[in-house]
Order: structure tokens, then C-alpha cells, then sequence
């Protein structure tokens, strides 16, 4: 009797920590990977007036929400201006808090970007958002701040973008921009810096990364500018690296079955069969510095493909003028992009071009949007509606077309129930189903611009537009 009242107690204590287990704690969910938790019916035919459970009134942001337990995080931009971490109930969707992030002055963004790019990271202790015009907080989830970083603005006219983390009692946050390049783990509940790695050679990439178990090590991914490393969590030391991607990298890796890790990266003049070759400096400087001061200005490089509007890419330090020496960084990138999806078998170490990469592919590579691993395929959505779907194992594309929407994708593809949800910048959402030759189930225009990736929990799809939350369900969500 007394061993079946253990048994029994340790099945619930299971079913319980499984229940608390069904959350959506960062960018992407559970470990990136953008699948239901737990894999349950979804409704196919959602939309603004079907299967909403609730729909909130929200100010713009680009970031995903982070789920964990009865509540949401997200950030906004209020009025413009004020940044801010926003918590909602998670049942009802109500706004429960909204606290905001101080900044003495706001960064240079992209034309379509905002100051609330980052997605926010929780857990059952705390959440914490990056904002790049103020830097890094922690909140306990009454919204309390637990501590800051003051970062920011980075030099780096798109703003940021990547994602922090938290893995296990670390925050992990990447920073790559023009200057200042940075991978660095803090302790969570104090915010105390453990450690820090300069990442110099890496200019502009807004890859989030993520936590991989290779050789039965916890170790940090991260791609960026050519190549791919892997950093062990503890100490932040640089255990290996692939290289072989594009210059500027805007996509997350995601880990599949065995442990293969994949990684895409497209960036433009990387395309095979459209590369973009520069000259020698001294050839280009000889054409075209007008006033011979040995540095090339704006005005200076309009008949150069890579420098015509790239010209603060190159000038990384941003005094107006590309020295020799950018100029040969800037060209040793173009050599060396290389635009793909990277299959990596574990067992990485040093340097695993040749001893770890699996396959790769090279068609219809996105350019922000993150591959999704579902169902032993790679599902990528790139601009224009291209849908491809690719069998993991061998890297072989079974098929390639168009979703419903055109335009750009800046959300990524998220799985569950056999379907693929892709949602355009117009507000175009798709849903295919998740097989080799994928077919449009549904698809349904939200009418307003879309960047942020949807979350799927407990059966629910919560889905972010320019102006509004929606949870969308064929039941209600009780309170938990």
C-alpha cells in the first residue's frame, strides 16, 4: 500500500511539473524550436473573427511573447517613444502591468524597425527584456526590477534586435553590431556578469542564440558574420566553430532530432550565381576618391553594388569616411559569404567545417526568418511567400512554392497538430500542413503589418499584430 501511494504521489508530482512545463519562455519557445507545448488539436481556420478566445489593444512592437504560467510578456513602444515591458493575464488577456524602461536618447532603427525588437525571456522567477536605448532588466513577474544594464545605443543604424535568454541561473544576451561585439552571461537573480566574450572579427548579425548539448556540455550557439561557434556556457570559452554562412546573419539556429544542430544565413551578394566582388581598395580609391585623401566618403561610392547603400555597413566606426582598412574588411566579407542552411552533427570541436557539417542547401534561403524543425523536415519561409520544405536527414528539398502571402516575412514559422503556421509583414497568415508536399489548409488576411513569431501553448495560438494580442482556441483558457 505505502509503495502504491508513492507511486501514485510521484505520477502527480509528474503530471504537475508536465503541466508547468507548458510554456513559451523565450523567443521561439521551448529551446527556439517554435513547437506546440504540448502538441495537441489545433483550429486551422483562425482569423479576427473566428476561434478568438480574447483580443487586447496593444502599442507596436516587433517582439514575441514569452508565456510562462497564468501570465504574457511582451514590449511596446508607447506614444512613440516610451519603451516598455508589458504582462497580461493569460486567460483573459487583460493588461495586469506595464512598467517602463528610462533612456536618455533613442537609437537609429531600420525604416520598418522599432525599439521593441528583442523578445522578451522568462521563467517562474522573472522575466527579462532588452531594450537597446536602455539596456537590459530583470522584473519579478509583479514587475518589480530585480536589476539593469545600462547599454546602448549600439553603433549600428538598424538598432537591436537579438533576443536574451535565460539558461538555467543565466541570462544570456548577444550583441553584434558594427563596433562593440559582444557575447556575455549574467546571474540571473543579481545581474552580475560571469562572464564576457569580445567578439571583435563579427560586425552586424541579430541571430538570438541558443543553448546546445555537444559532447554532454551545455554550450551557447551563436551565429554571425562567416561562421558559426559554439561557447561554453560556464565560462564563456569558444569551443568550436563551422564556418561557410552569410556576412550578416538575422536567423536562430534550431536543434532536431540526434542533436543535429541547423543553422541558415542569407545576406545579400551571397547568393550562388549573384555574388557581389569588390575591387581592391586601391583600384576603387584610385576611380573614385575625388579629393585624394586616402578615404572613400559617401558622396564617392555610388557606382559600387556593395558600398551604394552600404555605406555606413563599411564606415563601422561612423566618422564619415571608409578607411583602407574597412574597405578590405568590407571586401574579405563579400569574398566569404556564403548564403545556405547548415546541417551539424554534435561532437563539434575546434574548427568543424570539414569534420561536422552534414550537408547544406542553398535555395530560397530566408533573410530573417528562422527554419523550423518539425516532424524529421526543415519548413523556411522566404520573402516573396517561398515555402520550402527539406528532409533533415538528407538535406534534399521534396518541395518548394508559394504560401498565400507575399511580400516580407519577418516572423518565423512555428508547428503543431501537423500544421505550419507562416505569417507575412502585410498580415498574411498561411497554414500548411506539415508533410513533404505541403499544402494551404487555410490562410487569412489579420489586415494589419505582422512581425513578431505566434506562440502555441496549451492549445492555443497567441498571435501579435501591429495593434493587438490574440489568443485564438476552441475553448476558452481557464486560469491556472
Amino acid at each position: 500500500m505505502m509503495l502504491q501511494r508513492i507511486l501514485a504521489i510521484t505520477c502527480l508530482f509528474i503530471g504537475l511539473v508536465a503541466c508547468a512545463g507548458a510554456d513559451w519562455p523565450q523567443f521561439r519557445g521551448l529551446g527556439s524550436a517554435g513547437i506546440a507545448t504540448p502538441e495537441g488539436p489545433l483550429p486551422a481556420d483562425i482569423g479576427p473573427e473566428k476561434h478568438v478566445v480574447w483580443k487586447t489593444d496593444l502599442p507596436p512592437g516587433h517582439s514575441s511573447p514569452a508565456i510562462v504560467g497564468d501570465k504574457i510578456f511582451l514590449t511596446a513602444v508607447r506614444d512613440k517613444e516610451h519603451l516598455e515591458t508589458i504582462c497580461l493575464d493569460r486567460a483573459k488577456g487583460k493588461i495586469l502591468w506595464r512598467v517602463e524602461a528610462p533612456h536618455k536618447t533613442l537609437e537609429q532603427i531600420h525604416g520598418i524597425g522599432s525599439y521593441a525588437q528583442p523578445s522578451p525571456a522568462a521563467d517562474g522567477e522573472c522575466v527579462v527584456a532588452m531594450f537597446g536605448s536602455s539596456g537590459l532588466y530583470c522584473y519579478d513577474h509583479a514587475g518589480k526590477e530585480q536589476w539593469h544594464h545600462v547599454m546602448g545605443p549600439f553603433i549600428d543604424e538598424f538598432g537591436t534586435a537579438s533576443s536574451p535568454i535565460i539558461a538555467g541561473d543565466r541570462v544570456v544576451l548577444a550583441r553584434d553590431h558594427d563596433l562593440g561585439s559582444f557575447v556575455a552571461a549574467y546571474d540571473k537573480r543579481t545581474g552580475k556578469e560571469l562572464w564576457r566574450v569580445e567578439r571583435t572579427e563579427f560586425g552586424r548579425s541579430y541571430s538570438t542564440p541558443v543553448v546546445w548539448t555537444n559532447d554532454g556540455k551545455r554550450q551557447i550557439v551563436l551565429a554571425g558574420s562567416l561562421r558559426v561557434v559554439g561557447y561554453d556556457l560556464e565560462t564563456g570559452r569558444e569551443v568550436w566553430t563551422v564556418r561557410g554562412i552569410s556576412r550578416v546573419n538575422c536567423t536562430t539556429p534550431v536543434v532536431g532530432d540526434g542533436n543535429r544542430l541547423y543553422v541558415s544565413g542569407w545576406s545579400a551578394g551571397g547568393e550562388p550565381g549573384d555574388m557581389i566582388r569588390m575591387e581592391p581598395f586601391a583600384d576603387f580609391a584610385f576611380q573614385f576618391d575625388e579629393n585624394k585623401n586616402g578615404t572613400l566618403e559617401k558622396s564617392e561610392v555610388g557606382n559600387s553594388a556593395a558600398l551604394k547603400t552600404r555605406f555606413g555597413q563599411c564606415d563601422r566606426n561612423k566618422d564619415g569616411h571608409i578607411t583602407k582598412a574597412e574597405y578590405d574588411n568590407f571586401e574579405m566579407l563579400f569574398a566569404k559569404s556564403q548564403n545556405g542552411l547548415l546541417a551539424i552533427k554534435p561532437g563539434c570541436s575546434g574548427d568543424a567545417t570539414e569534420s561536422n557539417l552534414l550537408w547544406r542547401y542553398e535555395k530560397f534561403i530566408p533573410y530573417c526568418s528562422s527554419p523550423l524543425f518539425y516532424r524529421d523536415r526543415l519548413f523556411m519561409v522566404k520573402d516573396g511567400g517561398i515555402l520550402t520544405c527539406i528532409n533533415a536527414e538528407t538535406g534534399k528539398s521534396s518541395k518548394s512554392g508559394r504560401a498565400s502571402g507575399t511580400g516580407n516575412y519577418y516572423a518565423s514559422p512555428v508547428g503543431g497538430d501537423g500544421k505550419v503556421f507562416i505569417l507575412s509583414q502585410k498580415g498574411m497568415l498561411s497554414v500548411v500542413s506539415a508533410e513533404d508536399q505541403w499544402q494551404v489548409v487555410h490562410s487569412v488576411d489579420f489586415g494589419e503589418e505582422c512581425f513578431a513569431t505566434p506562440a502555441i501553448v496549451d492549445g492555443h495560438i497567441f498571435l501579435r499584430t501591429a495593434g493587438h494580442l490574440y489568443c485564438f482556441g476552441t475553448k476558452a483558457l481557464a486560469a491556472r
